[in-house]
């Protein structure tokens, strides 16, 4: 385990991350494509200039491309890699955009569905072998035992022996559950329900702002009540194999209330936008990841699976999300969206990538430490 990874590293875990998720994505979008008879011109792992590759007897190119940062399948009858239709090409019959509708989305959401698939796989095969984390005492673990010396949660009247039992209405089971409902919501207003000497009592309070920073220097905003629990003690317990998939994506939809309250937050301005990270950051991590161990590594892997398929199934033209978004319009219009309409729309939905890229870019430059993060 490595204290300051070395450079190497971030490379390394760069591609090793995002080489096979990218890979298994572009596969989800080829393999049912040719499930449904629709031929494809190329599938590239990377943008840009090919670096190597080769053509397979069904005309289709293989081929490793210069910037790692991606990758497409290009189906016959698309003008580009991000399937706008040409209007020039031969009326084939093997041609994407001859593909009935419902065949088309299908193929489109097969890439993001294939990162979701990936990423429960994972986290499944995780529980499979190290088992679940659990609370050995549960309700001690929501029960208060001490405060910090700032406090929010005794400012509000909270007091040691309070039983947590629900935070905004929600109910809570263990100190896992407490943490995961403050700590996305720094400087936030909200309620805590709990029982004291048999009694029900609802605290009013708003959530401090504290920034964390890890070993690898890394800062992040959380929010913070104040509180400690009577007793926390932990124990791995196995997972039985009909548990390993509903846990796993339970996991998931964690994982992905964390990422839309993120945005949310970013959107409305209660967090900076300078937390968005871009291909640098995802280096950084991923080489930390791959520091501390295949585990750390491998979990990491599944986060970023789930980021891709989260992203792509965005409304956002140009990406897999606004394919999706045309072809619902044309079954409710029953015909295509027009190409001006659609040319105009694919246009903005690139330029909104390319200044979102351009953003997290700069903020992944700026966070360096020798730049001034």
């Amino acid at each position: 385990m490595f204290e300051s990874p070395p450079f190497w590293m971030y490379a390394v875990g760069f591609l090793l991350l995002l080489g096979p998720l990218v890979t298994l994505h572009e596969l989800g979008h080829y393999l049912v494509g040719r499930w449904f008879g629709v031929g494809a011109e190329a599938f590239s792992v990377g943008f840009g200039k090919e670096i190597a590759g080769f053509t397979d007897k069904r005309g289709t190119r293989w081929k490793l491309s210069a910037l790692p940062l991606g990758g497409y399948v290009q189906f016959k009858g698309d003008m580009n890699p991000a399937s706008v239709p040409d209007p020039d090409a031969p009326n084939e019959p093997d041609g994407f955009q001859n593909a009935a509708l419902w065949k088309r989305a299908l193929i489109v959401a097969a890439g993001p569905v294939t990162n979701l698939v990936v990423a429960v796989a994972i986290l499944a095969g995780l529980f499979a072998i190290y088992g679940e984390r659990v609370a050995v005492n549960p309700e001690a673990s929501v029960t208060v035992g001490v405060f910090a010396e700032e406090s929010v949660a005794r400012e509000a009247g909270m007091q040691v022996g309070d039983r947590i039992v629900a935070i905004n209405d929600v109910e809570v089971e263990s100190f896992q559950d407490i943490v995961r409902q403050v700590a996305l919501y720094p400087n936030s207003d909200l309620t805590v329900d709990a029982v004291r000497d048999g009694r029900d009592l609802s605290f009013s309070m708003t959530t401090a702002s504290v920034v964390e920073e890890d070993r690898f220097g890394n800062e992040s905003t959380l929010g913070r009540i104040g509180i400690g629990p009577e007793a926390l003690e932990y124990r791995q317990e196995a997972v039985s194999v009909m548990r390993l998939i509903p846990l796993a994506l339970t996991s998931c939809w964690d994982m992905l209330e964390m990422m839309v309250t993120g945005i949310k937050q970013i959107i409305v301005g209660d967090r900076s936008i300078k937390e968005l990270g871009g291909p640098i950051k995802i280096a950084k991590y991923s080489g930390e990841r791959l520091s501390m161990g295949a585990t750390e590594f491998v979990y990491f892997s599944a986060l970023i699976s789930l980021n891709l398929a989260f992203i792509n199934f965005l409304p956002i033209p140009a990406l897999d999300g606004g394919h999706l978004a045309f072809y619902a319009a044309e079954a409710i219009r029953r015909k295509p969206v027009g190409p001006q309409a659609t040319e105009w729309a694919y246009r903005t939905g690139i330029a909104i990538v390319l200044v979102f890229m351009v953003v997290v870019t700069v903020n992944d430059v700026i966070s360096l430490p020798f730049i001034g993060g």
